[in-house]
């Protein structure tokens, strides 16, 4: 069974979701900002290459720090990058897994919660190709404590997916080792958004292109009484501010 969700699936998704994202993408631009929080290379980057640009909030908050940072946005969603042309300075639709760049081309790779979706070992192969000697890299992903609650609801309703498989930050690092890279930092910390209700969460995290879980998904609709076991399930774990859903955000830096 394949952990990941099919490639021609998940661009789907995206391309769906790209006139809600930006509305929706809440904890997305958080971790942004956290991501660029701890990113500090010396000297600042020229250059840079956005992996699984999205809409290009990325190059709008980076451009923020280096007023002058040349940015290539990179995603395999068409319609994402329709909206980041406003910001990026080159967009290119391609898979991160197989760059359309040349070798040692940036002097930095940053990529906010996209790399979840792909083989780690090939992103950060070509990561470590297209940055120069010394280039940098930042990114950021989701770890397994990442929506909890909901796996807990679905669990006595049925034994199909509902989240993707999420990877401990050591198999992070121990990929980014793999592929080459020095210097390694990993942080973590905890994001929980909360909504009103189980569907109002469950429409969330569908209006981000976020609802691919690969093999072993369901392929049908929940009954009515399945449907209000799992709400009941997930109001155990209501609080004054609603009913979260949680994010286990990993961030990772790294030099070639």
């Amino acid at each position: 069974m394949s952990l990941l969700p099919a490639k021609p699936r998940v661009r789907e998704s995206f391309e769906r979701a790209a006139a809600s994202y930006d509305a929706a993408a809440i904890v997305q631009r958080q971790v942004g900002e956290y991501l660029l929080a701890k990113f500090d290379p010396h000297p600042a980057p020229t250059d840079l290459l956005d992996a699984g640009c999205g809409t290009g909030y990325g190059a709008r908050l980076l451009r923020a720090r280096w007023p002058l940072l040349h940015v290539t946005a990179v995603d395999f969603a068409v319609a994402m990058l329709a909206t980041a042309r406003r910001d990026a300075d080159l967009c290119l639709a391609a898979d991160i897994e197989a760059l359309p760049c040349r070798d040692e081309t940036f002097a930095a790779w940053w990529s906010n919660l996209t790399v979840q979706w792909c083989d780690f070992d090939q992103v950060l192969g070509e990561a470590r190709r297209v940055l120069r000697p010394g280039g940098r890299l930042a990114m950021s992903t989701l770890g397994p404590d990442t929506f909890d609650e909901l796996r807990q609801a679905f669990a006595g309703v049925d034994r199909h997916r509902h989240t993707l498989s999420f990877s401990e930050p050591a198999a992070i690092g121990a990929a980014l080792t793999r592929a080459g890279f020095a210097d390694i930092r990993l942080h973590r910390q905890t994001i929980s958004v909360h909504y009103p209700d189980l569907k109002t969460l469950l429409r969330a995290v569908k209006a981000i292109g976020a609802n691919s879980v690969g093999d072993g998904a369901r392929s049908g609709m929940l009954g009515r009484n399945a449907w209000q076991r799992v709400q009941a399930a997930y109001e155990q774990h209501r609080t004054s501010a609603g009913l979260p859903a949680r994010y286990d955000v990993i961030l990772a830096y790294a030099r070639k």
